[in-house]
This record gives C-alpha cells, structure tokens and sequence, in this order.
C-alpha cells in the first residue's frame, strides 16, 4: 500500500507539472517556473509564521501571492530594458534568499527546514496523514498535488483556446480582445500552486525538473498542443513509476531517481523524435546525399 501511495503522489506531481510545463515551454518561460519555485519560499515561511501550521491552505495562498510578486517584478524590470534571463536571475536569488533568512530565523524548533524545502522526501508520503474529524483521510500530499491538479484542469480546460492563442500568438490574442496579461499571471497562479502543493513531496529543485523535462519530452515528439500535453503528462508518470524502482534497486533518492528516469526519457526523444530527433535527422540528411549522387 505504501509503494502505491508513493508512485500515485509522484505521478500527480509528475503530470500536473508536465501539463503546465508545456505552457511555459511554448511561451519561452521554462526558466520563470524556476524562479518562482525559488522564489515562493518567503511565502510559505510566512504563511506558517501567520497561520502556526503546515496546513496545504494557509501554504497554498502565500505561495499563490509571492509567485505573483515575483511574476510582477520580472514583468516590470522587462520593461524597464533589463534582459529576461537577468530579471528572473535577480529576482528569483533575491526573494529565495530572504526565504532562507526567514527560514534560519523563525523556524529553527519547527519541522520546517531547508532539506524538507530543497529537496522534500516522497517515501514519507504514507505517514504524513490528514485527519478530517478524526477520520484519517490519507496522506496530506496527496490530497494537496491531486486537488491542485483538478483545479488547473478545469481552469486550463475552461480556458483552453484563450491559453492556447496566448501562448502561440499573443499580439493576436491581444488584438482580438483577449487579456492576454490575465492568462499569463493566471497560469503563473497555477504554477505557484503546483509547485508548493509538491513541496513536501519533491523540493523546490526537483520540481523544476518535472515542470520542464516532461513537456520538452513532448515537445521533440508532436507538433499539436493536445497531443503534447497527454504525451508530457505520460511522460512524467512513467518517469515517476519507473523512477520508484530505479529507486528501490539503486536504494537511492526515489524523487531524485524519478527526474533522473525523466531525464533518461528526454535523450531518447532527443535522439530519436521522427522529426526533432539528432539519429532521425542524420538519417535523412544520408539519405539526400545518397540521392543526390
């Protein structure tokens, strides 16, 4: 029971990740999920010094501000002529690092602290139960990655042609009325959620992996936006089951086997995606220097 209860939080990480990961990867933003997995830090601290508890609710809403907040400065530092990739290296160090200060400060007899934060530890899922009048409910993590999943489908899919144009062609999207500035801090929202609902589960830096390899997974392989978001979200299950008896063989890190087996993932279609693909490429460049001559 307890190997299910891990592989299903690491595929609900693992596919909520990849499904908003191939929006931030369409839109050239694969690195602004980084920032504000760093960068929400201060958030979480700050919501269990108001709320004295590490309840997913009080977590969720500090996390959902400070991921705005970050996504705000990032915005306005663009437009004031600082360079994308130096805007989100600016802010990201900077509020990740006040969330360290906070951390080191206010947390020390706590069960919060920057292992738990960094890097989480998914073989403790089973044990970290919700109780709901008494009643165990199962495991907090998995209530928390499966219902932020929920909502980001039924938001996405509500919204998904206003997403989609967003990301493909925003200038349109802007001249036919959309609020294209809407959607972008909405998906951001959705991102922060995610990406603190897995928190306890894979750390603040294993996460990153998961909202950017599964979708660059898909992206190698399919040139359609529905096909690509199935194929990131597959792609990051198997990496999650996979991953766990990587795991359980090596009797290594299961999150980190897991990104490891995402990893392993994304060579291959690296190497050999029917049109993307490094062998798949070669292979027809032969063939047009056979026919030639």
């Amino acid at each position: 029971m307890n190997t299910f209860l891990i592989i299903l939080t690491g595929s609900l990480v693992a596919a909520s990740c990849g499904f908003l990961g191939c929006f931030l990867i369409l839109r050239r933003m694969a690195m602004l999920g980084d920032a504000i997995s760093h960068a929400i830090l201060p958030g979480i601290v700050l919501a269990f010094l108001f709320s004295g508890s590490r309840e997913i609710l009080p977590m969720l809403i500090g996390a959902a501000i400070i991921g705005l907040i970050t996504v705000f400065i990032v915005q306005m530092l663009n437009q004031s002529g600082v360079k994308s990739d130096a805007a989100i290296g600016v802010t990201f160090t900077a509020l990740f690092s006040v969330g360290v200060v906070l951390v080191s400060l206010y947390t020390q007899q706590v069960d919060l602290d920057l292992d738990c934060v960094l890097y989480g530890e998914i073989a403790y899922v089973p044990w970290d139960t919700w109780q709901l009048g008494g009643v165990d409910m199962g495991p907090r993590a998995l209530w928390g990655v499966g219902g932020v999943f929920l909502f980001s489908l039924v938001v996405i899919g509500l919204f998904f042609k206003q997403f989609k144009l967003c990301s493909f062609d925003p200038a349109l999207a802007a001249a036919i009325g959309i609020p294209v500035m809407l959607f972008h801090y909405l998906l951001m929202t959705l991102v922060s959620l995610t990406t603190v609902a897995a928190f306890e589960s894979v750390g603040a830096i294993l996460v990153v992996a998961m909202l950017v390899v599964p979708s660059a997974t898909a992206y190698l392989l399919t040139d359609r936006l529905h096909a690509m978001l199935f194929i990131s979200m597959g792609a990051g299950v198997l990496s999650a089951v996979m991953g766990y008896f990587l795991a359980s063989w090596l009797d290594s890190s299961i999150a980190g086997a897991m990104t490891a087996v995402a990893g392993f993932l994304f060579l291959l279609a690296f190497l050999f995606s029917p049109r993307h693909g490094l062998i798949s490429k070669m292979v027809a460049r032969k063939k047009v220097q056979l026919g030639g001559a």
